[in-house]
Parts: structure tokens; sequence; C-alpha cells
């Protein structure tokens, strides 16, 4: 055969040309510069194709060793498969070293070197036949080569990249798949270096790689050489572009997560090509790239997204390596294949948890959620104690405390002996999907590190612990399938980390997004700390306040840019349904633990019902504060381009109270009706029930908050062990108040919901307020399907008392 049909250029390679050289070099070249955005470019190379690595093997007799030696192979003896690899390896090592391969090799880098320069440096990277399939990516299982000089450098790294098609790994991903040994035949991609060493180099997928959520661009970088990345070895920058928007016009970062970056690979010297070396501590407090550099590769990623899924005529998100070059700053795209992972993930199925057993109780209390977990206890006494909490457990404490959370996601389940079900342990664990048993009384007394429980939240109101591990099913009903009612679902939402899995269930938005989560787990600064940094009298505060909001001009930006970033991920992922968020709602005691707060709140014996809510916004003592997150919100809505966000006031007492927080809103850029703007308000007072009609002419729209509703109007204190046992929305009085607010709301033709727990808890206030005609219910997202079947059947109900 010729020895020229062994090298092909970028330059000529076509979309045709996939099963000859592998999806990885297929698709560069003149391919990428047609479709690439301004000042993306692709490094140029050769591949040396698989008939290349198919024919050396023919020539040499190779097959006739080959086949006897993986004949057989069992990977679980992995002495032996080591063994039969190295052997393996060795043949194909020594049947690619031809002498026409060897001169083609030669021909091919010194007209790289006539371009480049003398000596220039390139990658020696694998493209298999078999590799980026649908059902099999095949990432990582062979070796590339990184600075590798010279002709007789590149050969050694070619027949060595070649050989890398029995690695250990290799054989054994094989195995696992299904594929044949010999119908597998590797080609080798040999491009240009981008002097990223010097830079920074990631990957960009089209989708969230954790969810399969298709609606954003995850961008992902770290200093140096990519191979760091590629191999997880490094914590890199993470960034997400919403793609809607992003096509409407709008250029903005949604969000965006500094790695630690600790290592960056550079060139090395001699036998090692490449070497790691750490990275200087202030640049690791930075990001390895800008703002329109990640939006540049997000659009770049989308054009090629774009150009695969009409060739495979469905959509086909993709996963794009690129490298920035620290000489002439400008961005290369050096890879591209479909990604294989995420994409293939079904779409959400509901669960419902049904225990097929019982056993010893050994505690109960008030359930949280609808879930069963099971795990051995470890018992937590104090925040020392965290550390030795390992994931699958079942969390015992006393009372848990907002800064436990990142604990609290890692358990099988959570139980209390304190708290009710608005306490911070359920509503965290409602968030989380974390079954949770809270309020038991004294069962971190008697719990014991080690043993074996189950804890049942799939029983209605009251929750169990039983001795042992106890058999359960989950019965999973996917999520299109569900018959939606004419009542409006929405999910109460808190945590942006959860969005984008939260958005595939059938709901129709968000009736509750929670400021406080965002400020609490991704602030964690008190606004007017971050507004008036010089009032902050802790030196200890200050050096932490001055530490997180180093990469920003002004300490208040670091608030803007986070609280925007969280609330949008929310709005983008439900987008284009209505997302409800409501604006900052602690209590004086709750804002007094944030950085720098001790010095900006007063010290109040019932916080409950003190300076919280709308209070708070027009009152000198935090206007600065509410400027920052009216701030966030309006570049929510602007630069980000997500105008499905309506905004919540909370806790609002008295009607001139309102009209002077809806003046204070519009001097801060947000004019209720400018835009679309939809200002809505929390109906959680019974004044708000009372002066109904009156609130209507200011807001446009009602979302019941039964939580505190039933709390004043039962004169309940919804955290007080004592009383707790009284405070029942299922209450006449409660009944009562829900039907004054549903029928005053639709009176005045305004929107009314409820984004209590009420509903979820308890069936028959659904019903109610279904039958009531109430136009959304928000739950929690793991009460999704069983409220939905409920106001159903009530729905169907009606119907039939109307016929």
């Amino acid at each position: 055969m010729d020895a020229s049909s062994y090298i092909r250029w970028f330059s000529d390679i076509r979309l045709a040309d996939v099963p000859l050289v592998g999806g990885k070099t297929a698709s560069l070249g003149e391919l990428y510069s047609a479709l690439t955005p301004e000042g993306v470019r692709v490094p140029n190379g050769f591949a040396l194709t698989a008939a290349s690595y198919r024919d050396a093997l023919t020539e040499a007799g190779a097959w006739d060793r080959l086949g006897p030696l993986l004949a057989g192979i069992d990977k679980r003896r992995i002495a032996d498969l080591a063994r039969r690899a190295a052997a393996a390896r060795a043949i194909v090592y020594a049947a690619t070293d031809r002498e026409d391969l060897r001169h083609q090799v030669t021909q091919a880098y010194r007209q790289l070197e006539q371009e480049y320069g003398r000596n220039v440096a390139v990658a020696v990277r694998s493209s298999a036949t078999a590799e980026d399939l649908p059902t099999a990516s095949f990432a990582g299982q062979h070796d590339s080569f990184l600075n590798i000089r010279g002709a007789d450098g590149l050969m050694e790294s070619c027949r060595r990249c070649f050989a890398s098609l029995f690695t250990d790994r290799a054989i054994s991903y094989r195995i696992d798949n299904g594929f044949d040994h010999f119908k597998v035949a590797l080609s080798v991609a040999v491009m240009k270096m981008v002097r990223s060493d010097l830079a920074a180099s990631g990957v960009t997928f089209t989708l969230d790689t954790e969810t399969g959520f298709r609606d954003v661009v995850f961008v992902t970088g770290v200093y140096g050489l990519g191979e760091n990345i590629v191999q997880g070895v490094v914590d890199p920058d993470e960034f997400y572009v919403h793609k809607p928007t992003f096509n409407a016009g709008f250029r903005a970062v949604l969000s965006r997560r500094l790695g630690s970056k600790a290592k960056r690979m550079v060139y090395g010297r001699g036998h090692n090509t490449t070497r790691n070396v750490t990275t200087p501590a202030r640049a690791r407090q930075q990001f390895c790239i800008n703002d329109d550099e990640v939006l540049t590769l997000a659009e770049c990623a989308l054009l090629v997204e774009k150009h695969y899924s009409q060739k495979s005529g469905k959509p086909t998100p993709m996963d794009v390596e690129w490298a920035k070059d620290g000489r002439d700053g400008s961005l290369y795209i050096i890879q591209a294949r479909p990604e294989t992972v995420a994409s293939r993930r079904k779409p959400e199925a509901l669960e419902s948890y049904v225990l097929k057993a019982h056993g010893t109780a050994l505690a109960e209390g008030r359930a949280v959620g609808e879930k069963i977990g099971a795990g051995r206890i470890r018992l937590i006494r104090n925040e020392r104690e965290l550390r030795k909490f390992r994931p699958g457990e079942v969390l015992v404490a006393t009372a848990t405390r907002p800064d436990w959370e990142p604990v609290m996601k890692l358990a099988a389940a959570i139980v209390t002996d304190h708290g009710g079900r608005t306490c911070h342990a359920a509503i965290i664990a409602r968030e989380l999907g974390v079954p949770a048993v809270v309020g038991t009384g004294s069962f971190s007394k008697r719990a014991k590190t080690g043993t074996a429980v189950t804890v049942s939240c799939a029983e209605g109101d009251i929750g169990h612990v039983f001795e042992g591990t106890l058999p359960y099913e989950v019965e999973r009903t996917a999520a299109e399938s569900v018959q939606k009612p004419r009542t409006e679902i929405m999910v109460n939402l808190g945590n942006p980390e959860v969005a984008f899995k939260t958005a595939s269930l059938p709901s129709d938005g968000v009736g509750l997004a929670r400021m406080e989560f965002i400020i609490n787990q991704h602030i964690g600064v008190h606004p007017m700390a971050l507004a008036c940094p010089d009032k902050v009298t802790s030196v200890r505060d200050r050096r932490k306040i001055k530490l997180l909001t180093a990469r920003h001009k002004q300490p208040s930006e670091f608030f803007v840019e986070r609280l925007s970033e969280g609330v949008g991920t929310i709005a983008a992922a439900f987008h284009p349904r209505p997302v409800i968020v409501r604006l900052s709602d602690f209590k004086t005691n709750e804002y007094a633990n944030l950085l720098g707060g001790a010095d900006f709140e007063p010290r109040e014996e019932n916080p409950m019902i003190g300076f919280r809510g709308a209070a708070r916004y027009a009152h000198p003592a935090y206007a600065q504060g509410f400027a920052l997150e009216c701030a966030a919100m309006k570049r929510v809505r602007e630069t980000m381009g997500l105008t499905n966000l309506k905004i919540m006031i909370p806790f609002c007492r008295r009607v001139e109270e309102a009209r002077k927080v809806i003046a204070a809103m519009a001097s801060l850029g947000l004019k209720r009706g400018e835009n679309g703007l939809e200002i809505f308000m929390m109906c959680e007072i019974p004044n708000n029930v009372i002066l109904i009609d009156q609130f209507a002419q200011l807001f446009d729209g009602f979302s019941i908050g039964s939580n505190d509703l039933t709390q004043l109007t039962l004169g309940v204190d919804r955290d007080s062990e004592i009383v707790a046992f009284d405070f029942d929305e299922r209450d006449p009085g409660m009944l009562q108040m829900l039907s004054m607010a549903v029928q005053g709301a639709k009176r005045n033709r305004r929107h009314v919901g409820i984004c209590g727990e009420a509903p979820a808890n308890y069936p028959e206030i659904a019903k109610y307020l279904a039958e009531l005609g109430i136009d959304s219910i928000s739950v929690n997202p793991s009460s999704v399907l069983r409220t939905i079947e409920i106001v159903r059947t009530a729905e169907r109900g009606s119907l039939r008392a109307a016929g």
C-alpha cells in the first residue's frame, strides 16, 4: 500500500472520514474555521490514519500473535491482565516501526516546521474508530503525549500511542462494553501545541454534566496544559451560560465557581516532556479566564453543537476541549466529540416510597418529605464531630445549624430532638430531598453511633425511626406521563445547586424561591457589612470579608454577583416558566449569625414578629442592604434577560408599609409593570387577609404563607415545643382565613397561590384549596407527584358535583 495514504492533513479531513480517523480529528481544520466565532482558532496538524495501524500489524504478522494472547482474558485476574496487555503493546510497538511510516511522519513534521518554526512542539493524541460513540466514549482509555519535539521523538510517541490500544484499562473497558479487540483500530492525531502552559485550558459541554439539563453551556478551565483537567486531578473553575437568553442577545455569565487549581501543568525538560508546578496563591484566587472568554467559548460550543445536530438529525450535545495560548492570547479549539453520558439519561422520574415491613419503633416525630432512608447512626453532639460523618449515615442530633448543610446533604436521613416541620433541619432536608424526622423529644440521648436504623417519612404526618435495616420499595413514574391538573402545581426552592434537576419535574414553575438560602450558603456575609464594611468592628470578620471579596472592586459587588447568579440559576433552570423570588426574610437573630451581622442587628425578645420582611426594606437601618438585593434582582432580569423572574415581598404588615416598599423598589430600578415586572406579596398576616382589597391595588398577586398565617391566626409559636401540637393548618379558623384570602384575590382579579407545605402534609387542605379555585399550589419537590394526584382528584370531584 502507498505509504502516503497513511497521512492525512487536518485541512483535508471531512465528516465522511470519521470511520477512518475517529471522532476526534474528523472535525478539525476547515470545519472549525468556518464555524467558530472570530478570535477562536484551530491548531493545524495531521493524522496517521487507522489504515496505518491495520497495515502495519498485517505486514508484521502481528494478528496471529495477538489473537492467542488475548483469547479468554479475564479482567478480574489483575496480574494476568497486566502481563498480557504489556505483551500486546510490545507487539504493536514493534510492528509500527516501519521505515515508510517513519518517512511520512518526518515529512509531515517538516511541513509543520516550515509553518511554525524549527523544532515545533506538538501533541500526539489517540483517536480510535470506536471512540465517541453514543453508548461508549472510550474517554481516557488510550495514551496522549504532550510537548513532543523533533521527528525522532514524534515517531516514538506515535508508536507508543498506537500501542496504547492495549492498555490494561482499554482492554477492560472493551470487555465491559462488548467490543471485539480486533475490530477496533486507532489513528493518531498530531497537533501543534497551543502554549496553554502559559495561560489556561479546559473543556466545554453544551449541557449540564450532572443532570443532563440541556439549556446551559458548561465551561470548565484550569491554568496550564489541559491534561490535568481531563484526568480530573485539579479542581477547575466552572462557568454556566444560559442558552436561550444568550441566543436572544444577553451576553452574561449565568454563574461561576472558583476552583482551587492547585497544580499547573507546564512544559518539562529532557525525557519529562511535561511537569506539574504549584499554582501561586494569588492566581488560585482568580479565575483562569475572563467573562468575555467564557462567552466566546460558549458561542463556539453552540455553533459546534448546531452543526453536529444538523448532521445527525437530532439534538447532539457536545464535549469540546479548548486551550488559550499565553503568547498570542488567542483561544483554540483542540477537540470536539458528542457527549455520551449525561445526554443519555432518561427524563427525571417521580418517586413514591413504600415501606415493606415494620420493626421496633425507636422514636417518632414530625415527618419531613415522603422518603425512606436507612443507614448507621452518626451521633453529632458538637460541630467538631461533623468531621467524623461519612456519606450514607443517619445524622442524629439535638438540632441542626445552617452551616451543617454540606454534611446534611450526604446523609441517608436526619433525626433531631427538637423542631417542627418549619425548623431549619426540616427546611434543608426538604430542599435536599433527604428524609428527616424532627421533634423526637430525646432520641439523641438514647441513640448510639453505629446502630443500624430505618427512617421512614412515607406514612403520613408522623415519621418513625425503626430499629434495623428494613426493606422498602421506590415506585417511579415517568415525569412525562403525569397528567397535570387545572390548578398550577409549582415548587418551593432555595438551593441553586439542585435547580437543574428539579426543573425536570412536571411543575408549572417556582412558587417560592428562597433568597435566604443563597445569602446563607453562597454569600455568608450580612448585606450591610458589604454595603458599609468600615462599620464592621470584628477584626476577624473584616479579614474574612476582605478575603471573600478580593476579586471585586467594592465588597458590595460580591453580594450582587453571588445573589444574582444564585437566583438567576433558578430562573434559568425553569425558563420560561415563572419563578417567584421572595426577598430576604431572615429574622434578626438569623441575620446576626452572618459575617459582620452582629454590628447591624438589634437584639429582640421575639424575632419571629420583630424586625423582618417589609419592615426592613424602607428602614434606614437596612436601606443600603435592600438596595443590594434590588440591584441583584435587576441584574437577573435586565443583564441576564431572565424576565420570567417575579419578585415577592414577605411579612408586609400594613398597606402604608407596602406603598413605601413599592416606591423604594421603583427608585432602585424595579418599577412594577416596567419590562413586564410583576410584584407579589406574601399573604401571611391576618391583616393581609382582612385588607386584601387594598393590598390588591398595589400587587399583581398573592402567595399564602401557611406557616406564618397559621401561627399568627392561632397565636401559636411554631418553634415552641410546648405548644407546637396546637399548630394545625386544618383548624376551622385557618380554613376560613384561606377561604377569605383566595376569594379576596379572585374578587380583585389577582393571582393567588399558596407556598406553605400544608397542601402536601394534609391532602384535605389541597382538596379544599382546589375546590376554592386557587390558582397555584407550591410544594417542595418531593411532594409534587402526590400533590398533583390529590388536586386532580379534587378537581374531578368538583366537576361531578357541579354537573
